[in-house]
């Protein structure tokens, strides 16, 4: 792994998680996916999980994969807004059908996809010419519309996967950007995370019975482990239980907050040919299909004559800078803009490239032009924290970026100064 790739993986860790998913397509026997994963020396075997974790994630994400792009066909959209993306072979089949994809994802997953499907598809580039991947940042609303400025119809954004790892400011600047693409654009945005919980839990009761409750305990440590953030803490992700239709009701007053209203879609009625169904007993699989008619994806769309409702619209960002100097041994950082997915590695390199050439005992980062800051700054942070002796401390920091930092408790590791 090059440098480069090593900080933007270590800023935005979750994105190695869409390797496993692209092993697991190919694995059931998609020949894209397989070439894919070829091209990328990928080996499934050689991932770390349980038995017990990959027979469910399997299957949970055949199960997904398959239905959101069946709800798409059905909604008639002609444009397939695929975020995030991963490493899958979505927008060949998508192409291939005569409609347009765009993939949108982390920069790092799209640098190394974008190279394999353009080899992929070298030979017969008029067939695939509606098919583009950008690298974007969901909580960026201009690396958005950037990815989207040719697209003049309505579309079809799919979400699978993403929801559980944001933070509750980053879902809040999400549905913002959504309700934004869909108020200028038209059309729908599908996603299967909000109860994707109870997908799990029905899925894992149908194949180990009692032994499901011990499954998911572990899983979801692991997953909190290679993310580095709590899972499913956001008013979008609601908890199975006795409290899940509150939940739900709570989710959509949330949405409809932020100019959104759901529809649930019941996975069953969607739902086509399984092929890792195979890979559990009959009766198993049988009672996992009758479960999925309990489950449902959210088709999400704009909240129409909600005269209530008012979004704060054409927010100006300044544009990224970082000025540096060093006195004492202490390094000191004067952030201006955003420190997300794009800008996050190029904090995290200047740091690093400072602290290989002076001595640094501690970090003070000056917060007064830094307008906003996703997970992905907050794990910056972090890093350049437990790499110092002293610490990191911040100082001016906003009401906006101060509250992003306490509903992630980065308040506890970080030293605040206002």
């Amino acid at each position: 792994m090059n440098s480069t790739q090593s900080i933007l993986e270590r800023v935005n860790p979750i994105s190695n998680t869409g390797k496993m998913t692209i092993c697991q397509l190919a694995e059931i026997g998609d020949e894209d996916c397989i070439s894919i994963s070829k091209k990328l020396n990928l080996n499934y075997s050689s991932i770390k999980s349980v038995p017990e974790d990959k027979i469910i994630s399997r299957i949970i994400m055949e199960v997904r994969y398959r239905t959101i792009e069946s709800m798409f066909e059905k909604t008639g959209y002609n444009t397939l807004v695929d975020l995030p993306c991963g490493f899958t072979s979505r927008g060949l089949s998508i192409s291939r059908k005569g409609k347009k994809y765009i993939g949108l994802d982390l920069p790092q997953t799209i640098e190394e996809l974008n190279p394999i499907i353009q080899s992929l598809i070298s030979e017969n580039k008029d067939k695939y010419s509606n098919l583009n991947y950008y690298g974007i940042d969901a909580t960026n609303l201009k690396s958005l519309e950037k990815a989207l400025e040719d697209v003049n119809e309505p579309v079809c954004i799919t979400t699978e996967g993403l929801l559980m790892y944001f933070t509750q400011s980053e879902i809040s600047t999400l549905c913002d950007n959504i309700y934004h693409i869909l108020k200028k654009l038209g059309g729908c945005w599908i996603t299967a995370d909000p109860e994707a919980s109870l997908q799990y839990i029905m899925t894992a009761q149908s194949i180990f019975k009692e032994k499901f409750m011990e499954i998911m305990a572990k899983t979801k440590k692991r997953t909190e482990k290679i993310a580095d953030v709590n899972i499913g803490v956001n008013s979008l992700i609601i908890k199975a239980g006795d409290t899940f239709q509150e939940n739900i009701k709570n989710a959509m007053m949330f949405l409809s907050n932020h100019g959104l209203k759901a529809e649930r879609l019941n996975i069953g009625d969607y739902m086509p040919e399984i092929g890792s169904f195979s890979n559990v007993k009959p009766e198993e699989a049988e009672s996992i299909k009758q479960k999925m008619n309990k489950c449902a994806y959210w088709k999400i769309t704009i909240l129409e004559n909600n005269k209530e409702f008012q979004l704060i619209k054409d927010i100006k960002y300044n544009e990224f800078d970082i000025k540096n100097e060093i006195k004492d041994k202490k390094l000191i950082l004067e952030v201006t803009g955003r420190i997300d997915t794009l800008t996050a590695p190029q904090m995290l390199c200047l740091y690093e490239k400072i602290k290989n050439e002076n001595e640094i005992k501690s970090v003070l980062i000056n917060c007064a032009h830094l307008d906003y800051i996703s997970s992905a700054g907050l794990r910056t942070f972090k890093i350049m924290k437990n790499d110092v002796e002293e610490g990191v401390e911040l100082s001016n920091v906003n009401n906006i970026v101060l509250d992003i930092i306490k509903q992630s408790k980065f308040d506890e590791l970080l030293k605040i100064m206002n």
